[in-house]
């Protein structure tokens, strides 16, 4: 477990930034597949995928979404946010073995705690992958809390 701190609304500021780091593994590809319900052969058969315009599978492009999600509610603003809404434009493929950064940036401060994020992916080349903003309902007050550890779970 890890001991987290959110920022609530009063504390943000904007340009105040968060990263939030994965390295993605054949692991992720299949239980995001399996959670997802998206089996799309690009992402999960390396045959099919080598004679698709990628020429290698790919992680589901949602799967560095869910990336972004992970970095509000752990980051920024943390433990307490509200996710309403988030755009995403994806302009290269994610690898497996690709180590992603997360980039978050508080933009715009709005009434009744609402606050714009920029959400930003970029690869280990530092090229981005993903460009969006996130709207969320930041926390109302301060949040010191030990995250779970993730469960195991094993494929096959």
């Amino acid at each position: 477990m890890s001991l987290v701190n959110n920022f609530p609304y009063d504390a943000l500021e904007v340009g105040q930034t968060a990263t939030f780091n994965k390295t993605v593994e054949e692991r992720d590809v299949q239980l995001f597949a399996a959670a997802s319900g998206d089996c799309n052969p690009v992402h999960l058969d390396a045959e099919f995928a080598a004679t698709s315009m990628f020429k290698e599978r790919i992680a589901h492009g949602m799967f560095s979404g869910a990336l972004i999600s992970a970095a509000i509610a752990c980051q920024l603003p943390g433990p307490g946010t509200i996710y309403l809404g988030q755009s995403l434009k994806f302009s290269r493929p994610v690898k497996l073995g690709d180590t992603l950064q997360v980039r978050l940036e508080v933009l715009e401060k709005q009434p009744k705690g609402r606050v714009k994020l920029a959400t930003r992916v970029f690869n280990q080349r530092d090229e981005l992958v993903v460009d969006g903003e996130a709207e969320v309902l930041a926390p109302r007050e301060q949040l010191s809390i030990e995250l779970p550890a993730l469960p195991t779970i094993s494929i096959g």
